[in-house]
């Protein structure tokens, strides 16, 4: 039989009585007036018992004052043994633990902070820095390399047949230089650049900051994409956003989308003119018959012009 199946469940009677050494702990533990009424006591082995007090001191509200205390085997005297604050079924405890990597929002950075990237972040992807790479002149570089071995086997080969060489035209500098060169231009000399994963994750974000579904954009008189305060940007995100550069805009020094807008665009101002109406246009070419016969009823002349006609009248 196992010893936790001997231990009596029923707390030890002058362990369980020692409350005034239990409270006398706790108050010495915090100070007096925090400790409040006596809870429970609780058998945590043989001779073993805990007492639990309420804990008044705010901010704590559910937490109890625990203080454990002991008796030895044939002992008349309880010792202490421990005084903790441990938070019952109803305490107020702080939110679990999240890393900061996680806890971290847009705009929680401030001067002077750092927020360093993982190795294996999904935004970002290797660059072409060059470090690696030996310079074109370099002895260690291929191109170097090849032209030592070609000066090599002409110079044996000068001095074996007794030949004289005529010096031509410089070689042609190695193209690693323009490899550098290009990948500089394009923005890749950095240890690491943003991969496709990361351009799409920054063009949702933006999307939702400033984007057509936004309420200003479905109030706005026109889009972005016809505002002269719109600043293109480069590469492919040029075909989706720019920044705004209108100083009393919402968005003003903030990447839009081409279909976002704003009461601010360049052209609100500008009301349409209203539609003039074409002047009649009068053919003076053209000859209408107006036949004329005499009106025997009112002895009037009657003009036939097309579908109407008009009396005239004798005086």
């Amino acid at each position: 039989m196992s010893a936790a199946t001997t231990r009596s469940r029923t707390p030890d009677r002058l362990c369980a009585e020692a409350v005034d050494l239990a409270r006398e702990a706790a108050e010495e533990a915090a100070y007096p007036g925090v400790v409040g009424e006596h809870v429970s006591a609780v058998s945590e082995g043989d001779r073993v018992v805990t007492h639990f007090f309420e804990c008044k001191e705010p901010g704590y509200r559910g937490w109890r004052w625990a203080v454990t205390v002991a008796r030895a085997s044939r002992a008349k005297f309880v010792t202490l043994s421990e005084t903790v604050l441990l938070p019952g079924t109803d305490a107020l405890l702080a939110p679990e633990w999240v890393p900061w990597s996680e806890r971290l929002r847009p705009g929680d950075m401030g001067p002077g902070d750092l927020l360093p990237t993982e190795a294996d972040d999904l935004r970002l992807e290797p660059g072409f820095t060059g470090e690696d790479v030996p310079p074109p002149n370099s002895a260690l570089s291929e191109e170097m390399a090849e032209r030592v071995a070609v000066s090599g086997e002409l110079a044996d080969l000068v001095e074996a047949e007794d030949v004289e060489v005529t010096p031509g035209p410089p070689a042609a500098l190695p193209l690693r230089g323009s490899i550098v060169s290009v990948a500089e231009e394009l923005g890749m000399r950095r240890a690491r650049v943003l991969s496709r994963y990361g351009l799409h994750v920054a063009a949702d974000r933006w999307e939702e900051s400033f984007g057509a579904k936004t309420p200003m954009a479905q109030a706005a008189p026109a889009s972005c994409v016809s505002c002269g305060f719109l600043v293109p940007l480069a590469g492919s995100l040029k075909q989706a956003f720019g920044v705004c550069a209108n100083e009393f805009g919402p968005a003003d020094g903030h990447v839009v989308s081409l279909s976002y807008g704003c009461g601010g665009h360049s052209e609100a101002a500008v009301m349409p003119k209203p539609p003039v109406p074409s002047r009649p246009v009068i053919d003076e070419f053209q000859v209408d018959p107006m036949p004329l016969r005499p009106d025997a009823d009112s002895g009037s002349v009657s003009v036939n012009a097309g579908s109407g006609s008009e009396d005239l009248g004798h005086s």
